[in-house]
């Protein structure tokens, strides 16, 4: 099974059923089937490409990006989904590492294709001249008969690029096979049916796995909205106008909703299933939340590593968390289908309940590994194993807790960030002697940025003129600190390290516990 087929069959059962949707596109299941039949053939016939080459999609939030993830698994591609957020130098990472045959972009990305196209010859097409309708698309002397390839289980599907402790993308490879269990899941977990509609408003790359396959395989509605710059009442009318009835959201989003939609709105009446994750939340805003909306809301809790979804806090938690065991609120849930997890210690031994050790995870979803990167790979998943970086305990009824990282990630806003990258920025100026970045608690955000900072012994070197530093540099405006902290010295470890646990700690202590 693979979504191309998918998309075949719900068109051969439904033929009239709504398959995608924004606020100025919407088409049926036998439409998407003929476009990505035609793009599937144009993918091989124009553009000659074979099976298992790549295909790159740097697109903003929008329809086409269902298109052409449909028509790469009919043409027997791998799709490579990249974040339109992603700044030059990481998508240069990228196209050295998945070297994908074509790219297919829009006219925002067009300066970012032409510089990748001259370095590294990979050619791109433009959205705005394949549209369906247009007089002169190249789509309209293509054939819209279905190609008959069909990629085994086992061909690579997709790859998804995250960043990873240094800060270099890394790239997540997923055969059909692991896809498609993933779907099943995701649809069990979240209450996905062929009635479903479901508004995508998170980056799209980070969608595959969690939203785009499950509804495709379901038959289900597919909705896009720009994650650029979320606004919570455009995201409740688009809601109301097409009865969306499922969603995800980061925790700063819900914030937002929480903060700037009163309690009479009722424009998000149809939402039955509202899932979020990626960062850590209050439990008081969450319960909240709760209050105001009703038990609609599941936590999921994973890497992509595992497609995302590794633990779920579902409905009936929530709605226990309010009467009788508010501490769940903390917690992320218990494991998903399909899904083993375990806490270890340092030698993968399981600890007591109660006790804290490293979380792992094992299922047929975890990644075949790292894109052509056997070290990373090795390091991170080894004996069936998928090593998380995070600590966390499971109590007694066997619900997770997320203690600690391991890893020095800062998760802002759902995305995440590396250290190493703002350290570096900071370590430009001749007054900072050593610098320590890490992520604190943020009611909005999940965690905000903090730079903790010993100067040179002549430094004179003031918190503005490091934050004017950050915010003129090539960082993107949520990786900036937005508090700079000085000190006489930073903690050492025996090795004479900077103890970068020690620094965190003095934000984290009492928070995110049984």
């Amino acid at each position: 099974m693979n979504l191309g087929v998918a998309v075949t069959r719900e068109a051969q059962r439904r033929p009239n059923a709504l398959a995608l949707f924004s606020l100025n596109f919407q088409c049926t299941y036998s439409e998407l089937d003929t476009r990505t039949n035609q793009i599937a053939r144009w993918f091989r016939t124009t553009h000659h490409l074979e099976s298992g080459d790549r295909l790159a999609v740097l697109l903003p939030n929008r329809c086409e990006v269902v298109e052409h993830l449909t028509a790469a698994h009919k043409a027997a591609l791998v799709y490579v989904g990249l974040n339109f957020r992603m700044d030059e130098g990481d998508l240069r990472t990228v196209f050295e590492n998945a070297e994908p045959r074509l790219l297919v972009t829009c006219e925002e990305f067009r300066s970012t294709a032409e510089s990748l196209l001259q370095s590294f010859g990979v050619p791109f097409v433009m959205i705005e001249d394949i549209t369906k309708d247009i007089a002169g698309s190249p789509l309209t002397t293509v054939s819209d008969a279905p190609l008959r390839i069909f990629p085994a289980s086992s061909d690579h599907a997709c790859i998804v690029y995250t960043s990873g402790t240094t800060g270099r993308p890394k790239g997540v490879l997923f055969d059909h096979s692991a896809m498609s269990q993933h779907a099943t899941v995701a649809c069990l977990e979240y209450e996905i049916t062929p009635d479903t509609r479901y508004l995508i408003q998170i980056p799209h790359n980070s969608s595959v796995n969690i939203t785009i396959a499950p509804c495709l395989m379901m038959g289900a509605a597919i909705g896009f909205q720009d994650s650029r710059s979320f606004s919570p009442d455009t995201f409740a009318s688009v809601v109301a106008d097409f009865c969306v009835t499922h969603s995800f959201l980061v925790p700063t989003q819900l914030m937002r909703v929480l903060d700037q939609l009163s309690d009479s709105d009722g424009r998000l009446a149809s939402l039955t299933t509202l899932g979020y994750g990626s960062s850590p939340i209050s439990p008081d805003r969450l319960r909240d939340l709760v209050a105001r909306y009703g038990a609609i809301f599941l936590q999921l809790y994973g890497m992509a590593e595992i497609a995302s979804i590794g633990t779920i806090l579902r409905k009936t938690d929530h709605e226990r968390a309010l009467n009788e065991k508010p501490a769940l609120l903390n917690s992320c849930g218990r494991p998903s289908y399909g899904v083993a997890v375990r806490v270890v210690d340092d030698k993968g031994n399981d600890v007591p309940v109660g006790e804290r050790g490293e979380v792992i995870f094992a299922g047929p979803h975890v990644m075949l590994g790292y894109y052509r990167d056997e070290k990373r790979t090795s390091d991170a998943l080894y004996d069936g194993w998928m090593h998380s970086g995070d600590i966390g305990v499971f109590d007694d009824e066997g619900y997770l807790y997320i203690v600690d990282r391991l890893k020095n990630l800062i998760i802002r806003g759902g995305l995440n960030i590396a250290p190493v990258e703002i350290e570096n920025v900071i370590y430009r100026h001749p007054s900072v002697l050593e610098v320590a970045v890490v992520g604190a608690p943020d009611e909005e955000w999940g965690e905000r940025i903090v730079a903790v900072v010993a100067r040179t012994t002549h430094g004179s070197v003031t918190e503005q003129e490091l934050l004017q530093l950050c915010n003129e540099s090539e960082l993107a405006s949520i990786k900036c600190p937005v508090e700079i902290r000085f000190v006489e010295s930073l903690p050492k470890n025996a090795v004479g390290k900077i103890d970068k646990q020690s620094v965190r700690n003095q934000f984290w202590t009492g928070t995110r516990q049984v």
